[in-house]
């Protein structure tokens, strides 16, 4: 099984290129389900739950075409509505967008109930809900999600929550529905404006998408189209933390500094410098940062997926951080993982407290989920010693080359096989 192996103490220095944007790919991707034409994809991220989807996609008869590592041509003409049980349909959360895409297409789906990362309950009930109201009845029977409709008609949908995965899975569904969509208190992340901007690419009449509410005028048909996946704004945070706990100076390029807003006025307030470009922001810092509150909360609030790699540099600050879980219910398992490392980090329910320590040390660390993972090699870069992280599948199922991101960077990481004790002390020598 392959782990990072980190030698830690080393500021970040340099430019790092941002890949697509993971959330807006798989909705991105599962949408071509809705047409019979060829469509072209560019900027799409090399990971693991790509991977898997446009496996996904190709077992139930769509046509994957790679260009190149980051463009796909998908011709879904050969895909049945019925997306039956199969190994890649689970692993990723992602795969239930395939059911407003089939739905919407063929007016009936069946797709097995997705997995993905352990961070709490992630009920599909206000998608079901959606898909009822445009006319659908659905099941879920022996751990398929089966819907079907005579027809779809628009109607005035109000989710109970801002639901990311309910927002978009509504709108596949809606576009060739019959008549006008309102979908309510809807979900304005920057990737479910992103997939809406690719359906109305193909011809999709959707509009407000960004906003509270999202009118969407049924159309015939979809047709071809050649788009281009945003950046990935929690990559581009990600690097902008790592810039700061290691004490580097860090130009991230291909982002938009907009979808940055949140993590950038949290790293402003505790310290650390910050300055952003057209397409780039450049991340510095050469003292110890400050403490702070903070609150995950949907966007445009401090982002969920950025909340543990926050952590890992609170840690480090001078001073005593709150920390409030507003969306997971489950997504402190890695604070464990620091405290090996020397962190002082106490959980009670949904809040965790932090108070600063001077610095970390190097141990053996088990990534939990994909963004704990990213954590934990965080607090390694930092950290005095050698530091090793296993379970790093988690963290390649969104991070594209992420150790040799950091390698460019300046940063000592390397990616080896647990089980090869020679090449570890190799290692060890070389870097102590």
């Amino acid at each position: 099984m392959d782990q990072y192996v980190i030698k830690g103490g080393i500021p970040l220095r340099g430019e790092v290129s941002i890949s697509g944007a993971k959330n807006s790919a798989l909705g991105i991707i599962a949408a071509t389900a809705l047409l019979d034409e060829p469509v072209t994809i560019t900027n799409v991220p090399e990971i693991r739950d790509i991977e898997v989807l446009l496996r996904a996609m190709e077992g139930i008869g769509a046509r994957i075409d790679r260009k190149d590592a980051h463009t796909v041509r998908i011709n879904a003409k050969g895909v049945s509505p019925l997306a039956l049980d199969n190994e890649y349909l689970r692993k990723i959360r992602g795969s239930y967008y395939l059911i407003g895409a089939l739905l919407g297409r063929f007016k009936k789906a069946q797709v097995v109930l997705p997995g993905g990362c352990d961070i709490g309950p992630r009920p599909i009930d206000q998608h079901i809900k959606g898909f009822e109201k445009l006319g659908a009845v659905v099941e879920i029977k022996h751990g398929m999600v089966m819907a079907e409709a005579k027809a779809l008609c628009g109607n005035h949908i109000y989710l109970d929550m801002a639901s990311v995965g309910a927002t978009i899975n509504i709108m596949l569904a809606a576009v060739l529905a019959e008549g006008q969509t309102i979908i309510e208190n809807t979900a304005k992340e920057p990737h479910v404006v992103d997939v809406a901007n690719f359906l109305n690419s193909m011809g999709a009449n959707i509009k407000g998408a960004g906003t509270d509410v999202i009118r969407i005028t049924g159309v015939d048909k979809l047709h071809s189209t050649t788009y281009s996946i945003i950046p990935d704004q929690i990559e581009a945070g990600t690097f902008m933390i790592a810039a700061a706990a290691t004490k580097g100076d860090v130009v991230i390029k291909n982002v938009i500094p907009k979808h940055l807003e949140a993590i950038t006025a949290k790293l402003v307030e505790i310290g650390v410098g910050v300055e952003e470009l057209d397409d780039a922001v450049r991340v510095y810092s050469n003292e110890r940062c400050g403490n702070t509150h903070i609150k995950t909360l949907p966007y445009p609030g401090f982002p969920t997926d950025m909340q543990a790699q926050m952590v890992a540099l609170l840690v480090l600050s001078n001073g005593t951080s709150v920390i409030t879980e507003g969306i997971f219910e489950n997504r402190f398992k890695y604070v464990d993982e620091l405290i090996r490392m020397g962190a002082s980090i106490k959980v009670e329910g949904n809040t965790a407290v932090v108070d600063g320590v001077e610095g970390l040390t190097g141990a053996m660390l088990s990534a939990s989920d994909l963004r704990a993972g990213a954590a934990l090699v965080i607090a390694g870069l930092t950290a005095e010693g050698i530091t090793t992280v296993e379970n790093i599948e988690f963290i390649e199922r969104g991070y594209e080359r992420f150790e040799d991101k950091i390698g460019k960077l300046g940063g000592i990481i390397k990616k080896m096989d647990s089980e090869d004790e020679r090449a570890l002390r190799k290692f060890r020598l070389k870097v102590c």
